[in-house]
Parts: C-alpha cells; sequence; structure tokens
C-alpha cells in the first residue's frame, strides 16, 4: 500500500510543526480488506481506514484539513466529488493543555493493484495511479 505513505509525506512537507517533529504524527491502517472478483487476471482492490493520529498539536484544525484535502482531491477524490461520500472523512480531537490537541483523522481509502502474468511465467504487479486532475483547476499539493 502506497497511499498512507504519501499522505504522511504530504502532511510533514506541509505542517512545519510536524518536519520538526514527524514522530508526532502516527499512521494506522484498520478495517482492511483485499477485494478479488475472480476473474481471470490477479488484480485486486485494498480497501481500508487510515487512521492519522497527531500528537501534542499546537496548530490549528485548518493548518491539518487544507493540506489533507489537497492530498484527498488527487489521490481519493470520489471523497469530495461524491455527494454521498462527503461526510467520511472523520475527526475526534482531545483538547489538551496550553492550546494543544490529540487530533484524530479517519478516512476511507482504496487502491488498484494491477497483476499481470508476464511472459516466461513470472508476475508483474502495479498500483494503478488515480486520475490526473488539470492543475489549474484544483492546484497541486
Amino acid at each position: 500500500m502506497i497511499k498512507p505513505g504519501s499522505l504522511r509525506e504530504h502532511l510533514v512537507a506541509a505542517l512545519p510543526r510536524l518536519s520538526e517533529s514527524p514522530d508526532k504524527l502516527l499512521v494506522f491502517i484498520d478495517a482492511g480488506r483485499a477485494i478479488a472478483t475472480g476473474v481471470e487476471t490477479m488484480s485486486f482492490e485494498y480497501r481500508y481506514n487510515l487512521n492519522l493520529v497527531l500528537t501534542d498539536f499546537s496548530g490549528g484544525p485548518d493548518d491539518v484539513f487544507v493540506p489533507l484535502l489537497q492530498w484527498v482531491r488527487l489521490h481519493q477524490r470520489e471523497l469530495l466529488d461524491n455527494p454521498q461520500r462527503r461526510d467520511e472523512i472523520r475527526f475526534e480531537a482531545d483538547l489538551l493543555d496550553h492550546g494543544q490537541v490529540d487530533l484524530s483523522i479517519t478516512l476511507p481509502l482504496t487502491e488498484r493493484v494491477i497483476v499481470r502474468q508476464q511472459e516466461g511465467g513470472g508476475i508483474a504487479i502495479a498500483h494503478a495511479p488515480e486520475p490526473e486532475l488539470p492543475p489549474a483547476i484544483y492546484g497541486t499539493p
């Protein structure tokens, strides 16, 4: 799975507080499933909930959600484009002393894995990219 690491890298780069202490961003995969259709190829899809936990975070929630939603727009955009899925990004916060919070964010992710039989008996495995959006409309992360 590549999306958890990609989102982690994006948030650490976007949030100076995290780049100073990247260990304050915990990443968990919950309720994971591998969905295969039983067709002739061995291609399948990962489906899971990604849980991000920011500990002792002293920034505001906007500081986190703007880069998070930038990443979602490029890597899991149906969570924004599909009206039935727009409420699936969830969060909880524990308000701590001195303006700090522990912030937990959960979002459902999918990753398509393409498996192809190669000539000579080997197997080629590749993660299918998400469709690209025009940068003039959505910007880059």
